[in-house]
């Protein structure tokens, strides 16, 4: 039996359907079950309750050899991955598979790289079997980014001439599907991109290609996106973490690709252009 938290978010959703289709005994710990309906239909045994409830976690992860931990970046993250990883030990679990970032590393100062960090060195030093998933920026994201692109052709971001090989969810999740269900992934990190190292003005120009009109980059200074991000982000800490993040990526903290994915998969991964292609309704004009 394999424990998934975060199996209806960004990553840990492809990664469900992935194992589903792999056969796999799966249980998820999930805060709202009409969320996770699809899942329960497919097989997917649920546990409702909150991953800060040390009790809910030890019956979720009873009877559990594996376990996947995908949190969402918070103040609180770094305890309750902690918190998780302590639980899986004394419930017997054998393999921990967490998603981490491949900005974490021993001298990270940005709260969210260094938070995963911390985690990654808690778990190494837990006595659990490890393999930790440590992707680049989503291409995903970008869909925060239809609505303009849509009603403007013009996408707002604080990313300068910075570079990043971006990844695909999809392939984030089949990867952290081969670690929890392959075999020899214990005690790997594997940082994933995608094949292109692009700027977010190359990136428009993916754009313009596939939906056969121009679509503009903005360079948005600092100030203005984080104003922009205020409106949608309630916690300080939250905002805080994520400007200081971008301005990393700006800064040309992700500008490097790896074989990662083509190592552990056998194949390509996905490129921007059939992302854009797969997500086209959400940016094509009405």
């Amino acid at each position: 039996m394999i424990l998934l938290t975060g199996a209806t978010g960004k990553c840990g959703a492809p990664a469900a359907q992935e194992l589903i289709s792999r056969g796999a005994s799966l249980r998820a710990l999930v805060r709202d079950a009409s969320r996770a309906a699809a899942l329960q239909e497919a097989g997917v045994e649920l546990v409702v309750g909150d991953v800060a409830d040390p009790d809910v976690v030890q019956r979720a992860l009873n009877g559990c050899q594996k376990a996947l931990l995908i949190l969402p970046n918070s103040e609180r993250q770094l305890d309750l991955e902690k918190q998780f990883a302590d639980i899986a030990k004394a419930a017997g679990v054998h393999q921990l598979v967490k998603l981490s970032s491949m900005e974490a590393n021993a001298g990270a100062t940005a709260p969210i790289p260094k938070l995963h960090w911390e985690s990654e060195e808690h778990i190494r030093a837990s006595g659990l079997a490890w393999t930790m998933v440590r992707p680049n920026f989503f291409m995903q994201n970008l869909l925060s980014n239809a609505p303009t692109i849509k009603s403007m052709r013009k996408f707002f971001l604080p990313m300068g001439k910075a570079r990043t090989a971006m990844i695909d969810t999809r392939d984030i999740g089949a990867v952290i599907a081969e670690a929890l269900s392959g075999s020899g992934h214990e005690g790997q990190s594997y940082d994933v991109t995608g094949p292109e190292l692009l700027d977010f003005y190359q990136v428009a120009e993916r754009f313009s290609e596939v939906l056969d009109m121009p679509i503009e980059y903005v360079d948005q200074p600092p100030e203005a996106y984080r104003e922009m991000l205020s409106k949608f982000l309630a916690s300080e800490w939250q905002l805080n973490a994520v400007c200081e993040l971008f301005a990393q990526i700006a800064a040309g903290g992700l500008a490097r690709t790896t074989d990662t994915f083509r190592q552990v998969m056998g194949r390509e991964p996905i490129d921007l252009a059939t992302f854009i292609r797969d997500y086209q309704a959400a940016f094509q004009p009405d």
